[in-house]
């Protein structure tokens, strides 16, 4: 059910209208946490979120982005006894540059190209849980943006995965 469920939502993505208005990604970010909350329940997790800015995207979308990116992070970093996530950003010329950085299991790079493909899993399901689609809809949603997303990783160092977005521009909303 949740691998027809994801599906669903990957077909859709790529159809959907976009509707821009100004996110406070702070505010995002903020209510995504509290929301994962009983996911965390009764783990020790180092919350680092820096200042973030204020984007022009389809809120809705960028939701679906960053509940990916937190969940997985959240998701890999489980054989941990403290996890370490941050959330944070900086600026290149005409983008902004957001990125969720976990000290979880990681991956090896030159797997790196794969995990935006649909069912493209590096870990064995009895590990982690999840069909496979996740990173994919991240993709695709970014794309649609006008940015691109990219990972680092280590093997049982960590991962971060960025993302890039138009920077701020009331002219685009």
């Amino acid at each position: 059910g949740m691998l027809i469920d994801d599906l669903l939502t990957f077909s859709r993505l790529g159809r959907q209208a976009l509707s821009k208005s100004e996110i406070n990604l702070q505010a995002l970010i903020q209510e995504i946490v509290h929301e994962l909350e009983p996911v965390t329940e009764g783990r020790t997790i180092n919350w680092r979120i820096h200042e973030l800015p204020v984007v022009s995207a389809d809120r809705t979308l960028l939701r679906t982005v960053f509940g990916n990116l937190i969940s997985n992070a959240i998701k890999f970093t489980q054989p941990r006894e403290v996890a370490d996530i941050e959330i944070g950003h900086y600026d290149e010329k005409t983008k902004s540059i957001i990125y969720v950085r976990d000290n979880g299991v990681g991956f090896e790079m030159k797997y790196v190209k794969k995990i935006f493909g649909v069912f493209q899993r590096l870990h064995r399901v009895d590990e982690f849980e999840g069909t496979g689609i996740g990173l994919a809809n991240v993709h695709r949603i970014i794309k649609r943006h006008g940015g691109r997303v990219w990972a680092e990783a280590e093997v049982d160092k960590g991962a971060t995965f960025y993302f890039s977005l138009p920077s701020h521009n009331k002219e685009n909303i």
